[in-house]
């Protein structure tokens, strides 16, 4: 059971890697657009409502999908002042609270939501609102629940981790 668990830790762990990669790359992209639509905007005075939506389906890609990626390489905020007096189990245990009573009750919360707010969007075939905007908002829809998702995957790998220290069989995460 230790084993399999283990397996399924690490194929969830490999994808928040893939995928927090690849969103990363999207980066050059988000910065290109972002660039051109205030050059346009404010040197040339043309707004593009498509350049303006393609930022926010960019930056969607970036955030989601790099969510899990800081989650698994421990870049998010913590209170470090606290934590770094404290010993690894000790940090481990406040690790495993944090998740349990905080993140995934907020993650699964805004995955419930996530997910009916695409199956709607979805239903109705949604696209902007403007005559001129980019078809197809549902994918930005489907982006907020496979960021999630990989989130809750990211934080049951930090749990089990983290069980791990408590347990005395933890493996080196570096």
């Amino acid at each position: 059971m230790q084993q399999a668990l283990g397996r399924l830790v690490r194929i969830a762990e490999r994808t928040v890697e893939g995928l927090g990669v690849a969103g990363a790359l999207v980066t050059p992209l988000l910065i290109g657009t972002v660039v051109l639509n205030v050059t346009l905007r404010y040197g040339f005075r043309m707004g593009m409502i498509e350049l303006e939506e393609l930022q926010w389906h960019l930056n969607a890609v970036v955030l989601m999908l790099g969510l899990a990626y800081a989650l698994k390489h421990d870049a998010h905020v913590r209170v470090d002042i606290w934590r770094a007096r404290m010993g690894r189990r000790t940090q481990a245990l406040v690790e495993i609270l944090g998740i349990v009573l905080l993140l995934l009750p907020f993650a699964v919360g805004v995955l419930w939501f996530a997910w009916g707010s695409f199956t709607y969007s979805w239903s109705i075939r949604e696209g902007s609102p403007m005559p001129s905007g980019l078809p197809a908002r549902y994918l930005v829809r489907l982006l907020v629940v496979v960021g999630f998702a990989l989130l809750i995957a990211q934080a049951l790998a930090c749990l089990w981790h983290a069980a791990q220290v408590l347990a005395g069989r933890a493996e080196d995460r570096a």
